[in-house]
């Protein structure tokens, strides 16, 4: 082969690297973890609904670097309802957050807005019931939004960073496109696509099921 021609080639291999490494990324998927509702506690609040000195023992981990899901569950108690055996998971917070989805919030009689996980400023309230003792929140309550984890070798691969929002797409017989979903970097992090329990049951989605990254920057 000529020389010339070979070093062409060659070129445009190198050049297109990025583009394939991107592509193979993209097909492998991005795993779903779906969340189902769930509570982070502060110190205090542990304290309050557990006993004095209690930590919290954990049952398994989660996916995400020092997250887990410990053994101890709460009770939520709304103006229109109750929910019991709401787990608790950690480690433990700067301050208490539930995390619950839209239906969740019909059966308590309380509005969750849509936020990003720490933005709980103007959320409703709920009482929150331990074995121990009870705390009522005056503000915590949200309906997490939909967002990935990742660390920062898979944000490189998709060449995104903290904080950009991307449009994610589902395949199978009910599948569609998740957009304005938040993108999470750290050091800590697995790459992961969370949803609530609602919008997983809308397009059939299971723990470990794949989706696809198709655009970054769209609403």
């Amino acid at each position: 082969m000529d020389q010339k021609l070979l070093e062409q080639i060659v070129s445009q291999v190198v050049a297109a690297l990025p583009e394939l490494n991107q592509a193979a990324k993209t097909e492998q998927g991005i795993p779903v973890g779906v969340s189902n509702r769930h509570i982070h506690l502060s110190a205090e609040h542990i304290e309050v609904l557990f006993g004095s000195g209690y930590t919290l023992t954990k049952e398994k981990d989660l996916k995400q670097i020092n997250e887990f899901a410990a053994k101890e569950t709460v009770t939520l108690v709304g103006p229109k309802g109750v929910m019991r055996n709401v787990r608790v998971l950690g480690p433990v917070r700067k301050f208490t957050q539930v995390e619950i989805s839209r239906t969740d919030g019909f059966s308590l009689g309380v509005v969750p807005p849509l936020r990003d996980s720490g933005n709980i400023q103007g959320s409703p309230g709920i009482v929150v019931a331990g074995p121990k003792g009870a705390i009522t929140l005056k503000e915590g309550v949200i309906c997490a939004a939909r967002h990935i984890h990742m660390e920062e070798n898979d944000a490189r691969r998709f060449n995104v960073a903290d904080g950009d929002r991307v449009t994610v797409q589902v395949g199978g017989p009910r599948g569609g496109t998740y957009c304005n979903v938040l993108i999470r970097v750290s050091p800590n992090f697995r790459l992961e696509f969370h949803i609530d329990t609602d919008e997983a049951n809308a397009a059939e989605l299971r723990n470990g099921d794949k989706v696809t990254l198709v655009s970054v920057g769209e609403n």
